[in-house]
């Protein structure tokens, strides 16, 4: 039952990890940007609702939906100004633009709100620590199903804009050939401002959730930042649904690494994370291996005809 209960806990602790990667996941898909930001735009997203909710009195969903659109012209101007020109620069530069974007957030985050951990436990009342008793010693956290569900409505939402929608599609068509899609009148540039646009606002939600679920402080975006990382390697690079079975997988790792050692949690995360790593870096080696022999195989088929 310990086990089980473990798995569980895992599981709805994947749906705020997949939550937190579908920002991360979604800009990596159609930029192959690896935003090293993206932690800290979390927290920025998070503090934004603490203050819109505490300033206005509103609860934290009207925060949410105001910090939206803001989070969404943030992005369409950090792609104009920052992500586009470092693009041109080759693929190290956003890192390392999004590197110092990052540590320019941190501090001006400390600078405005302190050192002192912040949470939006107090806005949501008893839907922090609420539960359902399923069986016996077995119990669900409200806020954990709340989070999963969440994350299944964003992921499928997102799905389907990508899917039906005439932006959707042109996202898509961006994501695998930039330079085709200028031939047929779709300016990439601004396709990419669209995207970051919906990668922020993701992160708004991811915001919100982080809020709610643990206290955060200024500096709280590096660790985001790693699991969020973990989460999109584990399920696929750019893969949605992926992204979803690899906040799970972390999640479920951590939890029952947490039955081990308390630091297991921690531990049995990244332990996954290595060997899903290496097990694709080892994959893609051998696929190339077998890509490789098989004209040989074929010119020596050929020369013995």
């Amino acid at each position: 039952m310990n086990v089980l209960n473990q798995i569980i806990q895992g599981t709805l602790l994947g749906g705020y990890y997949a939550m937190l990667a579908s920002g991360l996941s979604f800009l990596f898909g159609v930029m192959r940007i690896v935003n090293l930001a993206h932690g800290s735009l979390v927290v920025l997203a998070a503090y934004l609702i603490l203050t819109l909710a505490n300033a206005f009195g509103w609860n934290v969903g009207w925060a949410l939906l105001a910090t939206m659109p803001i989070m969404a012209v943030l992005g369409w101007l950090l792609n104009r100004l920052l992500l586009q020109r470092s693009m041109r620069g080759g693929a190290l530069i956003p890192i390392l633009a999004t590197f110092g974007l990052s540590i320019v957030l941190d501090n001006l985050l400390f600078e405005r709100f302190g050192a002192d951990t912040r949470s939006l436990a107090a806005n949501i009342g008893g839907l922090a620590y609420d539960s359902w008793q399923v069986v016996g010693n077995l119990y669900v956290s409200q806020l954990d199903a709340l989070t999963l569900g969440c994350a299944l409505l964003v992921l499928g939402g997102l799905h389907l804009v990508l899917a039906r929608t005439a932006v959707g599609r042109a996202i898509r068509a961006t994501a695998e050939d930039p330079d085709a899609v200028d031939l047929i009148g779709i300016d990439a540039r601004t396709v990419y401002s669209a995207a970051a646009a919906i990668a922020l606002a993701l992160i708004s939600v991811a915001g919100l959730f982080l809020g709610m679920r643990a206290s955060f402080t200024p500096y709280s975006g590096d660790v985001q930042l790693i699991f969020a990382f973990e989460t999109v390697v584990i399920g696929g690079v750019g893969s949605l649904w992926g992204t979803l079975l690899g906040g799970v997988v972390l999640g479920v790792a951590q939890s029952l690494g947490a039955l081990v050692s308390p630091l297991g949690f921690l531990i049995g995360g990244h332990v996954v994370f290595l060997a899903i790593l290496l097990l694709r870096l080892y994959a893609g080696h051998f696929k190339q291996l077998l890509a490789a022999r098989r004209p040989r195989a074929a010119a020596a088929g050929g020369a013995r005809a």
